[in-house]
């Protein structure tokens, strides 16, 4: 019954363009454009239900409350401070899921339990709020503390930017797996967000068995190209690590370093000379869910989502196509529309944290199916604004259309507790 679980993050009805992340090279370029939160939440529940129609198991985490009033009353914001700061109060960020926690399966810990960190997220002010929101929704969701452990996060010191930093090669799904870190120590112009320190802590608190862990320094180059978290240049999927070919400080070091702990590596490089690094950001290609697919006559394939802008670009699309055409263990590209989510900076990949675990033992609010998705839809098309414009954040009207449309939302859910 231990499966691989999408938890995809519900776009909130707070989501606009301020452009608050500094290395993100969409976020910034479309700051101060019109956002559709609407469409934005429609987009990405197709992309939830395209995953069921696949035979995948899919979940969701949902909005935090915004506008986050509780932290603009500590930081003593009113209409004279820099609005930047007003909208980092109002930031729909949480949606991009894979930045909600580290999760480390039961079979590779010590006390056979999933582990979960939430990431502190501390390099950006309007990311760094959201883990109090975050944990709530996980001490309910996996509030079975006979097959879940969640962790406090960690100590702000050391950033952590969570599961897009994070990598694990397995055989299965449910197999014992080596996981691995990618952490950053130089950015150029940009942070480097994922701190060694962090990433050593939380395999530490998941009891994780040192001759499975692995950790690997991102390419400062690719973070000062706009990489600002690993998922946007390298994947993981069961024995398959697709990647670039500048991911890594030391590209060559870290394919040593993994097959010494995980011999059944398979690399999928995208050389340089055929998607430079630009390009690869740009179109966000690795930001992809990288699927196992329901076996086929005997034997399974994999399937990689990317966004429509991969599928659009030129040589993106000449490589993909010669991928498929190949022998490799990639046999199939699935193009997804996330264009107001992709606007900000965050790809299918960003909208979701992977759970390995038996759904039976999450709580099923949180896990979803065709009739909660027409709920959900409903809910959505009749609540969300059509649209918000970066001028209208700190209105008091548009903040309380904000605030009722989450509620809509968890009542139609019954989780009316995370108000």
């Amino acid at each position: 019954m231990m499966q691989e679980i999408n938890f995809d993050g519900v776009i909130g009805p707070s989501h606009n363009y301020a452009g608050l992340s500094l290395g993100n090279l969409a976020a910034t370029k479309n700051a101060g454009e019109i956002s559709y939160p609407r469409a934005a939440a429609l987009q990405g529940l197709a992309k939830m239900r395209a995953n069921m129609a696949l035979g995948l198991a899919q979940g969701f985490l949902l909005p935090l409350p915004r506008p986050n009033n509780s932290w603009a009353k500590a930081m003593g914001l009113n209409e004279q401070t820099d609005p930047r700061l007003m909208a980092a109060a109002w930031s729909a960020s949480s949606m991009w899921t894979a930045n909600a926690a580290t999760v480390s399966p039961a079979p590779d810990t010590a006390d056979g339990r999933c582990h979960l960190t939430p990431a502190n997220l501390v390099t950006m002010p309007h990311r760094a709020m959201e883990w109090p929101d975050t944990m709530r929704q996980l001490a309910i969701a996996f509030a079975d503390d006979a097959h879940f452990a969640l962790h406090p996060p960690i100590p702000p010191s050391f950033g952590d930017e969570g599961a897009a930093n994070h990598m694990r090669l397995c055989t299965a799904h449910g197999s014992p797996g080596t996981q691995i870190f990618v952490y950053g120590r130089s950015g150029g112009r940009f942070p480097a967000r994922q701190h060694e320190q962090a990433s050593r802590a939380v395999a530490r608190l998941h009891g994780l068995a040192p001759k499975r862990t692995i950790f690997i320094e991102q390419n400062p180059d690719a973070i000062a190209a706009g990489a600002f978290h690993n998922d946007v240049v390298a994947v993981a999927n069961e024995q398959v690590l697709f990647t670039h070919q500048q991911a890594f400080a030391d590209q060559q070091g870290a394919y040593g370093a993994i097959r010494a702990q995980f011999p059944e590596l398979e690399v999928v490089e995208v050389p340089a000379s055929a998607v430079s690094l630009e390009q690869a950001i740009t179109t966000y290609l690795f930001n992809a869910q990288l699927l196992s697919l329901p076996a086929k006559q005997g034997s399974a394939e994999m399937a990689l989502t990317v966004p429509l802008e991969s599928w659009e670009s030129q040589p993106v699309r000449a490589w993909l196509e010669q991928m498929i055409a190949g022998n490799g263990p990639i046999r199939s590209v699935i193009p997804v529309d996330v264009r107001q989510s992709m606007a900000n900076g965050g790809g299918p990949a960003c909208l979701r944290l992977r759970v390995v675990a038996n759904p039976g033992h999450i709580d099923p609010r949180f896990m979803l199916d065709p009739a909660k998705a027409e709920g959900m839809e409903k809910v959505i098309a009749a609540y969300w604004p059509e649209e918000i414009a970066t001028a209208d954040i700190g209105s008091d009207a548009l903040a309380q259309t904000i605030i009722s449309a989450r509620a809509a939302l968890l009542e139609e859910l019954d989780l009316s507790e995370l108000i």
